[in-house]
């Protein structure tokens, strides 16, 4: 029973129980609903109102269907009649008078051969219209066809002119046309199906307006949307669709077809009297209280999470980033008013920082250790070097024979140079790498003492640029830079007696990867005494272990010795170098990461 009770109290302190109960009072679900419920209604509303706006650009064109249908009509009627009098021209003619003066919707109405001319029409005489737009039209695409002009080629009124073809058989003999006045048009569409700002105006399949509700085209252009040409809307018959007219109002525009295929009306609607204001308001209204029931649902769910959750995994976060940068005083503590699972993961975290601080401790003393030790073999290598050179210093000064004394110095310089670098190998803070620049100035400056005495006029000039090399390569380095300065020392001299000999020593970075050693000194007439040859050999078997090639110019009474080698982990220092961050207790407070 007792156990039964700790496993609930457990369970009630878990986050998962917390969350659950403090989300159970929100009512996200209840304004989910709410919305999708609004949004329902809204697009109803919205699709009546597309299709209240289709039926009223529908019923203000409706007169106008009803006429040109007539014209239609009357145009493929007439078809008979004018075979049977083609070849009487006044006959057809009578005909075609006839039927405008019965009719008052029709102002003309006539037949045109293929070649243009009229003989057949309620006009009398014979008219050539081949050089009208209506006929250019017939002639690139013979069919049912549709236009306008405003200035009619017989009448010269401003007309609406229906064509139908005329064939005998399958042959094409031309067409006839029938032609309204723009008046009667206007006058069939239905008024106050809306305010000022309604406009509906009826165009062809070609973009061209046939007629408009107002009198005068010149503000058409202002209620089309920008863009878009009448042509292009041929695809949206039968829809409305939202854009910005060409006077930069968002207007709703509907296109239904008036005689399907030839005349399409477009109705131009401000929102206002689109309805479409009116769906955007009860949008907005009905959405007021499922936000703010949502925002309190957040709110209290942001409570619950930040109290439960996020301010415990803040805190176990800043632990970690102190314990990441090195602060290791003392484990992090365990968050004991944590939930269990963020709890239980805090006491993982103190263990395991325990852990790495006990191994890190005894890592880092026999680290130590290791490195003591390895200085100590350098200090020693290097104090058995000078003695070395010391054991050779003692027998050049009992040794009278000049050639062995000169052989014996440069055996010793060889072996201080070697010493120079142990010496700075047990110096340098890190083992795995040496200041070449400060190790070469030591070797010229050792050399400097110990060859060149006091009153010779020998210059020296030494160019050395911080760079850092790896012990493998400083070894044949110096070496090298230590036979190429003997040779330097040995045979510079001048031509001029009033000039003094010059030495000159640089080392710099040569782009990425690489360095370049130059040694150069003045020669003079007795510089040209050839050597045994054994620095030479030693200068190629180091300039070949740095990767490196050595070059030797003569000219202008100087002599120079180049070698170009490749680096590894080359970089330069600027004075002292910035410490590099460590995830060790070596890490100090400030430390950063």
């Amino acid at each position: 029973m007792l156990r039964r009770i700790l496993d609930r109290l457990e369970f009630t302190k878990g986050l998962g129980f917390r969350l659950g109960g403090l989300l159970s009072v929100a009512i996200l679900p209840i304004g989910l609903i709410s919305v999708i419920q609004t949004l329902h209604l809204s697009r109803e509303y919205q699709r009546s109102s597309e299709i209240a706006l289709l039926g009223r650009t529908a019923t203000a064109a409706a007169g106008e269907r009803a006429l040109l249908q007539s014209a239609l009509g009357t145009a493929d009627a007439l078809g008979p009649a004018v075979l049977e009098t083609m070849d009487r021209p006044q006959a057809c003619s009578d005909i075609m008078r006839g039927l405008v003066q019965r009719t008052v919707n029709f102002v003309y109405a006539g037949f045109t051969r293929l070649d243009g001319v009229t003989e057949c029409s309620s006009v009398r005489g014979v008219h050539d219209l081949s050089g009208e737009s209506a006929f250019r039209q017939f002639s690139e695409s013979p069919g049912t066809l549709v236009t306008t002009s405003e200035d009619g080629p017989v009448t010269g009124k401003s007309v609406v002119v229906v064509i139908q073809p005329l064939y005998r058989g399958v042959e094409l003999l031309g067409f006839i046309a029938v032609s309204m006045s723009h008046d009667l048009l206007r006058s069939t569409h239905v008024s106050g199906l809306g305010t000022e700002g309604a406009r509906i105006l009826t165009f062809n399949n070609q973009g061209e307006v046939i007629s408009s509700d107002r009198e005068g085209a010149g503000d058409i252009a202002e209620v089309l949307p920008r863009g878009k040409s009448l042509p292009s809307l041929l695809s949206r018959s039968e829809t409305t669709f939202r854009d910005i007219s060409n006077s930069g109002e968002r207007r709703v525009f509907s296109v239904v077809p008036v005689v399907p295929g030839l005349v399409y009306a477009l109705g131009s609607w401000n929102r206002a009297e689109s309805g479409i204001t009116g769906i955007d308001i009860t949008r907005r209204t009905a959405l007021i209280l499922p936000l703010i029931l949502w925002a309190a649902s957040l709110a209290v769910a942001y409570f619950a999470v930040y109290r439960l959750v996020l301010r415990h995994i803040r805190e176990l976060r800043s632990q970690m980033r102190r314990f990441a940068i090195g602060d290791r005083s003392a484990p992090p503590p365990v968050l004991a008013d944590a939930p269990a699972e963020i709890e239980d993961m805090s006491q993982t975290f103190h263990n395991m920082a325990r852990i790495l601080i006990r191994d890190e401790e005894a890592m880092e003393a026999a680290v130590n250790e290791k490195t003591v030790l390895l200085k100590e073999v350098h200090h020693r290598v290097k104090n058995n070097l000078q003695l070395i050179a010391s054991i050779i210093n003692m027998q050049i000064r009992v040794i009278e024979h000049d050639d062995a004394r000169r052989v014996l110095r440069s055996v010793q310089d060889r072996v201080a140079s070697l010493a120079t670098i142990y010496r700075n190998l047990y110096q340098a803070e890190h083992l795995d790498s040496v200041q070449a620049d400060r190790l070469i100035r030591d070797i010229i400056s050792q050399m400097t003492n110990a060859s060149v005495g006091p009153g010779t006029g020998l210059r020296i000039d030494t160019r050395l640029e911080p760079l850092v090399l790896m012990p493998d390569q400083a070894v044949p380095l110096s070496l090298l830079a230590t036979e190429a300065f003997t040779n330097a020392l040995k045979y510079s001299g001048v031509s001029n007696p009033e000039a003094e000999p010059w030495v000159r020593v640089s080392l710099r970075a040569d782009g990425p990867g690489h360095a370049v050693l130059e040694v150069e000194n003045s020669i003079g007439a007795s510089s040209l005494a050839e050597g045994t040859g054994l620095g030479s050999q030693l200068i190629e078997a180091f300039a070949t272990q740095l990767e490196g090639e050595a070059e030797q110019e003569t000219g202008d009474g100087r002599f120079l010795l180049r070698l170009r080698f490749r680096v590894e982990n080359l970089h330069k220092r600027d004075g002292a170098e910035m410490p590099q961050v460590v995830l060790t207790s070596a890490a100090r407070p400030g430390s950063r990461h």
